[in-house]
């Protein structure tokens, strides 16, 4: 018995409605500037407040707007019904090895966030609050789900790689494909009932699945009652990590006594000649302040693994201690490895923001040991690349 399962009624896009996830911006004016160049853009569903036409209300305001723009993409042919089917998802770019997936419905209970909690789908940090209410309103107004939760198969991941390989490689033309903002092609083909379905979803139930992207999605799931949710289902080695930074738009003290604060601390601070980049391996971070870029040389905590990673040490001893800042605090965005460190140093030497923080990225290795130990990440610390698309394929609830 697996616990991934066939999407009872799925709409399949039929081309031009792709997005990047609603959480992938660092500027919610890029989701407003998508949505004008494309209008059957899914960010105009997931996203409906920052569409043009719905700019001022609020998201629960925009929730009608929403469900109309839904509505619409299916009547006009942007996106074509389809009954308990799988979908095989497959990503390439120039000089990229093949990224595989497989889009179906995964338990809800089947998720785990401790470790005398029971169940094969690990969700690994701390989540916002309020965006998990977003989406749960988001799914109660729609009855669809559009922008899929990613599972890394850490049981049966060779295994499942091998078998999507093949399946794409057979299965002829896809169904839709769609090219990301990276260049990258997106492609998708559906598999009905029978032999090979079965033989899929077992695979991709066949061990742990870890969140790599989507820990709001799934406690929204959760706090829906919802008893399935979409997801792609991926393996280690379609994936990898970038580094995911943070900018902090107005400091609480002078960026001199932040870095003695941090001496204080027990860190090493050591300033910067030329560019700031990301460090090449944790231990490290940099940050740039107005003017001037720092490395500062984290110290040891007592405590394991987790309690060391680059991002706990950061959301602790910087932002908490020597800034007073919760890690929800409005003036801390989170900008993920889209995103060049040349950007976040540029938003503060425009003087749009006080503070940059550029963080190596977590290994896999380190983000899969941490999370089959079933213990939680610091929130927005893995930028898993490639991301699975939204709008590509949808799941209708009522199914």
């Amino acid at each position: 018995m697996t616990v991934v399962h066939p999407i009872a009624r799925a709409w399949i896009t039929t081309g031009g409605t792709g997005a990047q996830n609603y959480d992938e911006f660092a500027d919610d004016a890029e989701i407003t500037a998508i949505i004008e160049a494309n209008p059957h853009s899914a960010l105009g569903i997931e996203m409906p407040h920052r569409a043009p036409g719905s700019l001022g209300k609020s998201f629960l305001d925009a929730l009608p707007d929403a469900v109309a723009r839904l509505a619409e993409a299916k009547a006009d042919g942007s996106y074509t019904p389809a009954e308990r089917v799988v979908v095989l998802y497959r990503i390439t770019a120039p000089g990229e090895e093949p990224a595989y997936g497989l889009f179906a419905m995964v338990d809800t209970d089947q998720i785990s966030t401790r470790a005398d909690e029971p169940g094969l789908v690990i969700r690994n940090e701390d989540v916002f609050i309020a965006k998990v209410r977003e989406r749960v309103a988001l799914a109660e107004a729609l009855g669809h789900l559009l922008s899929p939760v990613l599972l890394l198969q850490t049981g049966r991941g060779e295994e499942l790689h091998e078998a999507l390989a093949a399946a794409t490689e057979s299965a002829g033309a896809p169904a839709a494909t769609d090219t990301d903002q990276a260049g990258r092609t997106h492609a998708i083909w559906l598999v009905g009932p029978g032999p090979e379905q079965d033989r899929l979803t077992t695979l991709a139930g066949g061990g742990e699945l870890v969140v790599a992207d989507g820990n709001h999605r799934s406690l929204a799931a959760q706090t829906g009652n919802l008893p399935r949710f979409l997801a792609v289902v991926t393996t280690p080695r379609s994936v990898a990590i970038q580094p995911y930074n943070r900018l902090v738009s107005e400091l609480t003290t002078s960026g001199a006594e932040l870095l003695d604060r941090l001496r204080a601390a027990g860190a090493e601070v050591t300033p910067i000649d030329g560019p700031v980049e990301v460090p090449a391996a944790g231990g490290t971070v940099h940050l740039r302040l107005p003017g001037q870029g720092y490395a500062v040389r984290l110290p040891h905590v007592d405590g394991g693994p987790l309690d060391n990673l680059d991002h706990t040490l950061v959301e602790r001893l910087l932002l908490r201690d020597a800034l007073g800042l919760d890690p929800g605090d409005k003036r801390i965005t989170y900008v993920g490895g889209d995103y060049p460190a040349s950007w976040l140093t540029g938003e503060v030497d425009a003087g749009r923001a006080e503070l940059a923080i550029l963080i190596a990225p977590v290994t896999v290795d380190d983000f899969v040991a941490v999370n089959l130990a079933r213990e939680k990440m610091p929130r927005k610390s893995t930028w898993f690349t490639p991301k699975a698309r939204g709008g590509l394929v949808v799941a209708e609830l009522a199914g």
